[in-house]
């Protein structure tokens, strides 16, 4: 089945919802709502436990997929001001260094396959003595593991596709960590955060035309075209990994993701190399033979000078190579918020990449009971 690129679908999406069969956009304008409702229900949820026995060695993150990119979350943007170790477990086995001294956090959105790792690694982190809260559907054998060992659980406030309730599993790990002892982020961030989400929800909602709607105009520029994603920050490039992750799932589309810093002098020749067709703005892509790509910076104006470079080079190479440059640029005063703003336009662009060819979008919908 050949997909053709249709862009009178990016506005008709706004009139017919039959364009968007599994109402993921609307899923998707739930994170304002996340954010305060995970928020509401982590500070019911007996947290306030972990302060009990201080601040722990180290906290490890274990799940899978979006949870584990919530987990990402939570080491890119808090672990580096915290004064203890946060890091990530996706594998199948819990580090041997795990211990009485260290919290673990188990994140699950359902009881797939990946949950049932996640829960093997819940377990074994149980059995070890280490201090546990589990973040996770409202029932389901998580929260049998919380209760028997008498550790806090936070339920998912919401139900939807997995991928579409990030901050539903991020905000809780923001307050696990606050109440055991290492500084996440204050009330007036989140609503922040929060705030943002909905401008950009409101910003590319359906039924804003392609013109003043800045996700339908990024679908519209990598529309037939190779996206390469850069991102210079830790905070860029976890947008820009989350991307990857949306443009695959969204809309089956590849890209190229470059992993700074090792990547920063290599990866910008891709752009030079044997496959890339040259071709200015207003060329006929039948005539010129190779694959059109195009370069998407997410730029961030804390950017350290070093990171700034980077970014600029990747910049020159493209321009020097005649590929088209798109960009988003991070806004917000705090990390979270400058975040969840880019997130939030890239899972809009995603979708409407979508739509417009008429893509099926994966999805592995939620059941909350």
């Amino acid at each position: 089945m050949a997909f053709v690129f249709e862009e009178h679908r990016l506005d008709d999406v706004g009139t017919d919802p039959s364009l968007d069969p599994e109402s993921l956009l609307r899923q998707t304008a739930t994170a304002a709502a996340q954010v305060r409702q995970a928020r509401t229900v982590a500070a019911h949820s007996g947290l306030s436990l972990l302060a009990d026995d201080g601040r722990p060695r180290s906290v490890a993150v274990a799940g899978t997929d979006v949870a584990a990119f919530a987990g990402a979350v939570l080491e890119t943007l808090v672990g580096v001001r915290s004064p203890v170790p946060i890091v990530t477990v996706t594998g199948c086995r819990l580090p041997g260094w795990v211990g009485v001294p260290d919290l673990v956090i188990a994140v699950s959105t359902g009881s797939n396959q990946e949950a049932d790792t996640t829960l093997r690694l819940a377990a074994e982190a149980v059995r070890r003595g280490s201090r546990f809260v589990a973040v996770g559907p409202r029932s389901g054998p998580l929260r049998e593991l919380a209760e028997r060992a008498r550790a806090p659980f936070v339920a998912l406030p919401m139900v939807g596709e997995p991928r579409t309730l990030l901050w539903s599993l991020t905000v809780p790990l923001f307050a696990a960590v606050e109440q055991a002892g290492i500084r996440a982020f204050t009330d007036a961030e989140l609503d922040a955060a929060a705030q943002r989400l909905e401008e950009v929800a409101h910003q590319c909602r359906p039924t804003v035309g392609i013109e003043d709607n800045p996700a339908k105009e990024l679908a519209l520029a990598f529309a037939d075209t190779l996206p390469v994603l850069w991102g210079a920050t830790p905070l860029t490039a976890l947008a820009a990994r989350w991307a990857a992750v949306q443009f695959a799932a969204n809309a089956r589309y590849p890209v190229l993701l470059p992993s700074p810093p090792e990547a920063a002098w290599a990866q910008p020749a891709v752009l030079t190399g044997p496959l890339q067709a040259s071709r200015g703005l207003f060329d006929d892509p039948a005539d010129a033979p190779g694959i059109r790509m195009r370069l998407l910076l997410f730029r961030d104006d804390e950017a350290l000078p070093e990171e700034a470079a980077d970014l600029a080079r990747a910049e020159h190479t493209a321009e020097t190579a005649e590929v088209l440059v798109s960009e988003v640029a991070a806004q917000g005063r705090s990390p979270v918020e400058r975040l969840a703003g880019l997130i939030a336009l890239i899972d809009y662009a995603t979708l409407y990449l979508a739509v417009a060819y008429a893509v099926e979008p994966l999805t592995h919908t939620l059941v909350v009971r």
